[in-house]
């Protein structure tokens, strides 16, 4: 059996500016013990379960709408946060912690908004563990950006070398991805693939790449989930 128990601490009367993982921020008033389960799984591989989210989350939530705020999704003018939001989704869904679902919502921080730079700010405010899953869903933090293949080719080798906590969130990312091309392609049909810099081809092949790498690395439902996208992606290409 896996049981819960949740503990609800008394609030104090002031807040710290620092919310880090390591150091509990004074205005959270929960926590939560979990008995019966196997804490050295990987959340990856878990039966997803509902995330004990605290001021951390909320803190993180603003943090990268400030900082994606003037940020468009390609190709459209849907406001970055919509992505953001979506990949915490995932990941939640997926059975991710705290830590996991506030990486999700900075994934792309460094590489879009800041660079290391950005990476030492994440680390100063939410700790380590937040840094490291940032840093390993960044497949770049160079400007200019190195070429488009060989960038993609090596983020795939380097899945192999990655903790399962960092592979959660970028399966996350990787699913809504693969998600919204879906529906665009569904709505917009060949025309969406002149949005990426791989074209076609290109995103069919890394996509399937991606699926291959994640079922090796980190095999379970959530790698399913991504490679059933990946799978509709090339159907909707066939069609046309």
């Amino acid at each position: 059996m896996y049981a819960c128990v949740q503990i609800v601490l008394p609030q104090p009367t002031t807040k710290t500016h620092q919310i880090n993982a390591n150091n509990t921020p004074a205005a959270s008033l929960q926590s939560a013990k979990c008995v019966g389960s196997d804490i050295g799984e990987p959340a990856i591989n878990q039966t997803p379960a509902t995330a004990q989210l605290t001021d951390r989350f909320d803190d993180a939530l603003a943090y990268a709408s400030k900082l994606h705020r003037l940020q468009k999704r390609k190709g459209n003018d849907i406001p970055y946060i919509s992505h953001l939001l979506a990949v915490a989704a995932i990941a939640i869904e997926n059975g991710a912690d705290e830590n996991q679902a506030i990486a999700a919502l900075l994934h792309d921080a460094v590489e879009d908004q800041g660079g290391l730079a950005q990476l030492e700010a994440i680390r100063a405010r939410y700790g380590d563990d937040v840094a490291q899953m940032v840093a390993d869903c960044t497949d770049t933090h160079e400007e200019p950006k190195p070429a488009w293949r060989p960038r993609k080719e090596a983020y795939i080798a380097s899945l192999a070398h990655k903790p399962a906590r960092s592979l959660a969130v970028s399966l996350a990312d990787k699913t809504h991805n693969a998600s919204a091309i879906n529906a665009d392609l569904r709505a917009h049909g060949e025309a969406v693939w002149s949005r990426f810099t791989g074209g076609r081809d290109g995103s069919l092949w890394y996509y399937r790449a991606l699926a291959n790498a994640f079922r090796e690395h980190a095999p379970g439902i959530a790698a399913e989930r991504f490679a059933s996208e990946v799978d509709e992606m090339e159907e909707l290409a066939v069609r046309g």
